[in-house]
């Protein structure tokens, strides 16, 4: 990796600031306070983002709303720009950021440009929660936060390193081992209890399968009887049906005894009947014999008839003219008396238009009176013609009606006399019809006789067949308590074998958590006796080795720096031990320059360890040191241009505000801060 250029606006110090970089090795220089560090965190922002703990207030410019840094770095040949952007709102929080790369801009969340930015550095994925560690001590760690490291407790410290070493998963190992062997006892417990039973399973189900056996052998020996009992009640409900068939037999004859005996009454009613009727008739033909009957008679009334009848015809033909002459007498007396009304209001004549005279009014109107009264005259008469005409129209009417009636009388008596041989007749065919009637009643009474033999005959079955319905009815139940036996049985076997099933599954199952069990039995301990001890030995060889190589790099650093009148090592907890004429000495009672010395030492010694272990990391040529030289005597800083030139890496950043270490850099970048602003001025 190698920074070519970082632009900041409105962060810290920085208004708008352009800063680009150069191969080799490049000093930040100025006064304290004027800058220098801000871009050191712009960087580390940047790649990164705001770290947990740090807050944006640190990073936005005091009374901005907004700040960005824009950072231009190069991987493998391939030219990487991240932008982040700082917002304030009621928090000052992360706004925006982008990487582009390869010319395409892509706008991504936090975390996601976060891991983006790992996976191009080639950082191990177990880094990716370890904050940003690994790029702290291989690229950019401040002077003061290495000088604590050294002060801390050992066990902090040791735990730090094996957290930058990325060796920290040793002791997660034995962490997680722990926390499953203890899930894995606890499943063997579970899985034990699981097993508790087997035994007792395989014993019942030995028990269960005797059982069934002998369920079944009784099942053989329930359905043989079942069949006898079977073929018994269809033998008696044969003969059962057999002997119905007798009874429906006796049924239908006592039916037909019945049908018999309503013919027989049927063929005497009508007997009698016929007798009743000739008895009639008899007496009918007697009286008709007594009666006596003259022809001349009959004309003279049917003459009398005709005669009275043309008489009524003239009567009323006399009647209607006399109706007639009436009601024309009475339209003439109507015309008169509207003529006669008219007159008298009659004033002037209509027709020679003079006035009419009263004394010839008056001659009219007693002319058309004298009219009125012949007519009433008249209408009086016709009155008691019309009167006379109609009583006798009435009285012959009477007479007419009185003859009809003996003319009827004595035409039925003709008709009666002329029925008499028909009634003979009649007589003769009815005897007939009594002596036909008389041979079949003596036939159906000899049936009926045969019928009653017949229906004594089959009188005996209807006990019988009581009988066999008790019988049958016995084997019926005995059929069905066979066969209630033979489902219990059954049913019995079927639960039976779903237990025998069920307790097979269950064993087959507890067989394989008993497999399981041996398993995990065996895992765990394997893993508390052997895993255990190979991975505290793995930790402890890979600790040892790096405490050999860390010291002896943290060695050569040091005597590079310092004079060779101390001796220095690491204990095994990585602290650093100081030893001058064979007496240690304590780190608090060095000088400012030792202990500076101690730490940029360590500093250089880890970022050597660290890049050699993880040689693919893309940062392992770049070096950011911030006031390396703080408290270093004239000597030491004559010795820094050997530590610089020793350190051989393509891109090193320092930050100084020493003079003298200008002439030990290629490139000088120069800060200056004015009126609360800092102003970047670069020179190579």
């Amino acid at each position: 990796m190698k920074i070519k250029q970082i632009i900041l606006d409105n962060i810290r110090s920085y208004e708008h600031q352009e800063i680009n970089f150069s191969d080799g090795s490049t000093l930040l220089s100025g006064d304290i306070g004027s800058g220098k560090t801000s871009v050191l965190l712009a960087i580390e922002f940047a790649l990164f983002g705001l770290q947990p703990g740090q807050r944006g207030t640190a990073l936005l410019r005091n009374g901005k709303n907004e700040g960005s840094v824009k950072i231009i770095f190069d991987v493998d040949g391939n030219e990487i720009t991240i932008e982040r952007n700082l917002k304030k709102g009621k928090t000052i929080s992360q706004d925006f950021c982008s990487i582009t790369k390869d010319g395409e801009t892509k706008e991504l969340a936090v975390t996601e440009l976060k891991g983006r930015i790992l996976e191009i550095l080639n950082y191990p994925s177990e880094f990716a929660k370890k904050q940003n560690i690994l790029y702290t001590f291989t690229v950019y760690t401040p002077q003061e936060e290495m000088k604590q490291i050294i002060l801390e407790d050992s066990e902090t410290r040791v735990n730090t390193l094996r957290h930058v070493f990325g060796i920290d998963k040793y002791k997660t190992i034995l962490e997680n081992v722990s926390i499953l062997t203890t899930k894995l006892r606890e499943e063997k417990r579970i899985k034990e209890g699981m097993t508790a039973n087997l035994e007792q399973n395989k014993l019942n189900i030995i028990a269960k399968e005797n059982q069934l056996n002998e369920k079944k052998l009784s099942l053989l020996s329930a359905e043989k009887e079942l069949l006898e009992k079977t073929d018994i009640r269809k033998k008696i409900q044969i003969e059962k049906e057999e002997i119905s068939k007798k009874i429906e037999e006796r049924n239908s004859l006592m039916q037909e005894i019945e049908k018999t005996k309503i013919m027989v009454m049927n063929k005497n009613e009508s007997v009698f009947s016929n007798n009743k009727s000739i008895s009639e008739l008899n007496v009918q033909i007697a009286e008709l014999q007594n009666i006596k009957f003259d022809e001349l008679i009959l004309k003279e009334i049917e003459q009398k008839i005709s005669y009275d009848k043309l008489e009524e015809i003239k009567l009323n033909q006399i009647n209607i003219e006399i109706a007639s002459k009436i009601n024309s007498l009475l339209l003439k007396m109507e015309d008169n008396q509207k003529i006669e009304k008219k007159i008298s209001s009659l004033e002037i004549c209509p027709t020679c238009l003079q006035n009419v005279d009263a004394v010839y009014k008056a001659n009219v109107l007693n002319k058309f009176s004298g009219d009125n009264a012949e007519i009433n005259r008249q209408l009086q008469t016709l009155e008691l013609e019309k009167k006379e005409t109609t009583e006798k129209l009435t009285k012959i009417k009477s007479e007419i009606f009185s003859e009809e009636r003996k003319l009827t009388d004595l035409k039925i008596l003709r008709m009666k006399l002329q029925g008499i041989n028909e009634k003979q007749l009649q007589i003769q065919n009815i005897e007939k019809s009594n002596s036909l009637l008389e041979k079949d009643i003596e036939l159906l009474k000899q049936h009926l006789d045969l019928l009653t033999n017949s229906v004594l005959s089959l009188t005996r079955f209807v006990n019988l067949l009581e009988i066999k319905q008790k019988e049958l009815d016995d084997s019926l139940r005995e059929e069905r308590m066979a066969d209630i036996k033979t489902a219990e049985l059954r049913r019995e076997i079927e639960v039976f074998s779903r237990q025998i099933e069920e307790l097979k599954i269950e064993i087959e199952k507890t067989e394989k958590i008993k497999l399981q069990l041996n398993y995990i039995s065996e895992l765990e301990n394997w893993l508390s006796k052997q895993f255990t001890s190979l991975i505290s030995i793995i930790e402890k060889n890979v600790m040892m080795k790096l405490k050999t190589e860390f010291s002896k790099v943290f060695a050569d650093w040091f005597y590079t720096l310092v004079s060779d009148t101390f001796n220095v090592q690491l204990s095994d907890d990585f602290t650093p031990v100081i030893e001058q004429n064979g007496f240690e000495i304590d780190y608090a009672h060095l000088s400012g320059g030792e202990r500076t010395a101690i730490a940029l030492a360590y500093r250089l010694a880890l970022n050597q360890v660290i890049n050699s272990l993880l040689s693919k990391i893309k940062t392992r040529d770049l070096v950011i040191l911030d006031e390396p030289t703080d408290g270093f005597s004239e000597q030491q800083l004559d010795k820094m241009r050997d530590v610089l030139q020793q350190l051989n890496v393509k891109q090193l950043i320092i930050v100084s505000h020493e003079q003298k270490m200008e002439g030990f850099v290629s490139n000088i970048i120069k800060f200056r801060k004015e009126n609360g602003i800092t102003q970047v001025s670069q020179s190579s």
